[in-house]
């Protein structure tokens, strides 16, 4: 299943480029708003599976380009990020396994707007990745366990401030709309190996990142692992895999950025900045080649 909000925030399923509304079958959770009925959800899901069929199978649904998706994820108490997390096509032979904190408030979803801040930067980079969904609270969960605790998986844009004057990850990574996600939460079930995808990100049409999962140094069993031995993980709570940062570059303002990730779908943005900041419309060879001898 291809989870989605549409519109007015109302849950659906996204099949056949066509939207269908899924709201009723929820409506007696209650929600108060779309992170509490993900995660009514992604806890009844099995339970209402047959349900959500037979809704596809009543209604027309909507043209997939006829709706405005919103992110599939818009609140989770937390979004977790693994911090230089690939091999970089084989350069680096050790990889530490290290994860840092996003703010959720910095989440976006499919056709809206990354404004970059006001502030002192050397450079605002675009950073490809997998993420996952958690789908059952995990506390001190062992690596042969983990996969259990995946609900499904999303594109996701790590937006990262470079040379910020206080210099820390915090005020690099966790501005507002720095957390693009979408545009569908896939179901596990529709990933056979999500260590066997192909993730591919380009800025106005021009390639820039195009990389393997299979490259990932410490695999999802073993983020879900280390992340829960440190803090309990809850339903609808996000982990982002990392990036091969071989391809890295600026967004600026007037930019599209899409990212598709083979099997999820495109996450497309547009980026703004009231001040008009530039930079050379290349590959970060400087940065790529740091993280290779990292």
């Amino acid at each position: 299943m291809r989870y989605v909000f549409f519109d007015d925030n109302e849950l659906g399923v996204l099949q056949d480029g066509r939207v269908y509304s899924i709201a009723p079958l929820i409506a007696e959770a209650g929600a108060h708003d779309a992170q509490e009925a993900l995660e009514y959800l992604i806890a009844n899901e099995s339970l209402l599976r047959p349900s959500i069929r037979e809704a596809l199978a009543t209604q027309e649904g909507r043209e997939v380009g006829g709706v405005r998706l919103r992110p599939p994820v818009q609140r989770p108490s937390k979004l977790l990020c693994a911090f230089a997390n690939y091999y970089e096509d084989g350069a680096r032979k050790e990889v530490p396994l290290d994860l840092f904190l996003k703010s959720p408030a910095s989440i976006i979803g499919l056709g809206d707007t990354v404004h970059l801040p006001p502030v002192e930067a050397t450079i605002f980079h675009h950073e490809a990745e997998l993420a996952l969904v958690i789908g059952k609270r995990a506390t001190r969960v062992p690596a042969d366990e983990a996969m259990r605790h995946v609900f499904g998986y999303v594109p996701f844009m790590d937006i990262s401030a470079r040379g910020t004057s206080g210099r820390t990850m915090f005020q690099g990574k966790s501005y507002d709309t720095f957390g693009p996600l979408g545009p569908a939460l896939v179901t596990a079930d529709e990933i056979p190996d999500p260590h066997d995808l192909t993730v591919q990100l380009s800025v106005n049409g021009e390639p820039r990142q195009r990389y393997h999962t299979s490259d990932m140094a410490n695999r999802i069993p073993q983020l879900i692992a280390f992340a829960s031995s440190v803090c309990t993980l809850e339903v609808g709570d996000i982990l982002a895999c990392g990036t091969n940062h071989q391809g890295l570059g600026p967004v600026q303002d007037g930019d599209m950025v899409e990212l598709t990730i083979e099997r999820l779908g495109t996450l497309a943005v547009n980026v703004r900045d009231p001040q008009g900041r530039t930079w050379e419309r290349t590959i970060d060879e400087g940065m790529a080649k740091m993280v290779r001898q990292m």
